[in-house]
C-alpha cells in the first residue's frame, strides 16, 4: 500500500493508516484551487449539481450570503428527492441581531421543514454562571464547531474556509477538492454522528429571535456531554477504519490499485474531549522523519534532509509542535500573518490588539529559536549544514489570511509528497479547546506533487522576512495574553 510513496513517509503512512481511517483517491480525481473565487465558484458549482445530499460544515454563514442561501433554496426547489444538512457552531450562528446565521437559515427551514435540517454544536466548556456572564461576541472563545466540509453526493470540498464573504473574495485559505464517493460518505456521515451531539434549530414564531433551539439529547445535560462526545466520535473513526482497511485490502488485490493513487486519512482533534488524533500523527511525523534523517544521513556538508513548510494565520503554535520543531533535526520554514493580514487588524475593543498579541507569541517563540542556534536567516538560503527554522508573515494589500497546513518535502530540491490540511489552526486553541477535523494526504503521483508545490509556493510569493522583532508590544497587550493565552 505504500510502496509507491517516498521512503522518508512510507513508515508513517503505513502506522498511520493503521490508526485512522484511510482512503485512496485516483491523483487525477484531486483539485487544488489557490484563489478564494476558484473555491467559492466550486461551491456554488457543486450545490447546483447536487441530486441527493447537499452537507455543509461551517463555523457560520455570513450576513451577505444571499447568493449561497438563494442557491440552497433553488437546489431545494428543483430536486424534490435532494436533502441538505448544515453543521454551525451554536455561538456564532446564533448571535443576537437579524443577520445572525440562524435568522439567514430561517426562511428555508419554515418552507423545507422535512429537507433541511441545522444542527448547532454549543461547546461545554463554558459552563454555569459564566455561560450567562460572557458577552455573546466572546463566548466563542472557550470552544468552537471548526471543521470546514463542503460536500454533495460523491464529491467534497474540503478547506479552512468558512461561508463568508471575505472568504470568497479576498482572504487566503486552502482548498482542496475530491471526487470519491467513500471519502464524501465519511464526512456525510461525520456531520450526522456529531449531530447526535448537538441542538436543532427550528423556527418558532413565539419567540424574538424567531427560532428555538431543542437539544438532541434528553439524557445527557448538554453541559456534561464531554463523554458522549468521546464515545461517539471514537466509535465512529473505529469503525470507519475497519471499513476503509477492508477496502484498501480488496483494491491492493485489484487493478484498480494504481502506483499514483493518493492515500486521505482524517484526523481528529477535539481537547476538551479527549481526542488527540491530529497531535499523535504529527508527533508521530515528526519523530519518524527525524530518525529517517538520522538513518539516512551522508557525508556531504549540505543540508538534504526533509523541508517541512508549515503555515498558520493565527500563531500560537501549540507547545507540543513548538517542542518538536525545536527539539528536531529537521528544517522548517514557517509562515505567519502580518499584523496587517490578521483578520482582527483594525477590529474596535480588545479584539484590535490581537494581532499585537500574535506579534508577541512570534517573538517568545524567535527567542526559543535563536537559543537552539536554529535561526535560518533570509540571506542565508543555502550556506546552513543542519536543522535550522525560518519564520516568515505573509502581506498582501487589501487580503487577510486564513491558510494552514503543513507540507513535507523528503529533500529541499523535491515537491512536497505529504500535506498536512483541513480546519486546525495548528495553535494551542485548536488543541484543546476547538474541534478540529483534518486531513493527512500522501502521494506518490508525481503530477500531484507538483502541484502541491505549486500550492505553497503560491503562498510563498507574498511572504517575506518577519519583522516582529522591531514590532513595540504594548503591557496592556503583554496582560491580555497573560490572562487568555490559551483562546488565542
Amino acid at each position: 500500500m505504500t510502496s509507491h510513496l517516498d521512503p522518508s513517509i512510507q513508515g508513517f503512512v503505513e502506522s498511520c493508516s493503521q490508526r485512522q481511517p484511510c482512503f485512496s483517491v485516483p491523483a487525477s480525481n484531486i483539485q487544488i484551487m489557490q484563489q478564494p473565487r476558484e473555491f467559492y465558484k466550486c461551491l456554488l458549482d457543486m450545490i447546483s449539481r447536487a441530486e441527493n445530499n447537499i452537507f455543509l460544515s461551517s463555523l457560520y454563514i455570513g450576513s451577505k450570503e444571499g447568493e449561497l442561501v438563494e442557491s440552497l433554496h433553488r437546489a431545494l426547489d428543483t430536486k424534490p428527492t435532494l436533502r441538505i444538512h448544515l453543521l454551525l457552531d451554536y455561538n456564532r450562528s446564533t448571535r443576537p441581531g437579524s443577520d445572525s446565521t440562524a435568522r439567514i437559515l430561517l426562511p428555508l427551514l419554515k418552507e423545507f421543514p422535512d429537507r433541511i435540517c441545522v444542527s448547532l454544536f454549543r461547546s461545554p466548556k463554558l459552563k454555569g454562571l459564566m455561560a450567562k456572564l460572557v458577552p455573546p461576541r466572546f463566548n466563542e472563545g472557550w470552544g468552537t464547531w471548526h471543521p470546514k466540509i463542503y460536500g454533495v453526493d460523491t464529491e467534497v470540498m474540503l478547506s479552512g474556509a468558512n461561508l463568508n464573504e471575505s472568504y470568497f473574495t479576498n482572504r487566503q485559505d486552502r482548498y482542496i477538492h475530491f471526487n470519491q464517493p467513500s471519502l464524501a460518505k465519511y464526512c456525510q456521515e461525520f456531520l450526522r454522528a456529531s449531530s447526535a451531539f448537538t441542538y436543532r434549530l427550528i423556527p418558532d414564531a413565539s419567540t424574538s429571535e424567531g427560532y428555538r433551539t431543542h437539544w438532541s439529547q434528553s439524557a445527557v445535560h448538554p453541559q456534561r456531554m464531554e463523554p458522549l462526545v468521546q464515545s461517539i466520535l471514537s466509535d465512529f473513526q473505529l469503525r470507519w477504519r475497519k471499513q476503509s482497511l477492508e477496502a484498501l485490502d480488496l483494491q491492493r488485490d485489484s487493478a484498480s490499485g494504481a502506483t499514483d493513487n493518493t492515500l486521505i486519512m482524517p484526523v481528529i482533534q477535539g481537547g476538551q474531549f479527549g481526542l488527540h488524533e491530529e497531535e499523535e500523527a504529527l508527533s508521530s511525523l515528526f519523530e519518524g522523519l527525524a530518525q529517517y534523517r538520522k538513518n539516512s544521513s551522508s557525508s556531504s556538508k549540505a543540508y538534504n534532509g526533509p523541508l517541512i513548510d508549515f503555515t498558520t494565520g493565527y500563531f500560537g503554535i501549540y507547545s507540543e509542535y513548538c517542542k518538536l520543531i525545536i527539539q528536531s533535526s529537521l528544517r522548517y520554514r514557517i509562515i505567519c500573518s502580518s499584523p496587517k493580514a490578521n483578520g482582527f487588524y483594525g477590529s474596535k475593543g480588545v479584539s484590535g490588539r490581537l494581532p499585537e498579541g500574535y506579534t508577541l507569541l512570534e517573538q517568545r517563540f524567535m527567542r526559543q529559536v535563536r537559543q537552539a542556534g536554529l535561526e535560518w536567516l533570509h540571506d542565508h538560503e543555502t550556506c546552513l549544514e543542519g536543522p535550522a527554522v525560518q519564520l516568515n508573515e505573509w502581506e498582501r494589500e487589501g487580503w487577510t489570511y486564513h491558510a494552514k497546513g503543513v507540507w513535507l518535502r523528503p529533500n529541499p530540491s523535491a515537491d512536497p509528497c505529504l500535506t498536512l490540511f483541513g480546519s486546525t489552526n495548528l495553535n494551542s486553541r485548536s488543541a484543546n479547546l476547538d474541534t478540529e477535523l483534518s486531513f493527512i494526504l500522501a502521494t506518490g503521483s508525481s503530477d500531484l506533487r507538483r502541484r502541491l508545490g505549486s500550492e505553497v509556493d503560491g503562498l510563498r510569493e507574498h511572504s517575506h522576512a518577519w519583522h516582529g522583532a522591531e514590532r513595540r508590544v504594548r503591557l496592556g497587550t503583554k496582560a491580555l495574553v497573560g490572562l487568555v493565552g490559551g483562546f488565542l
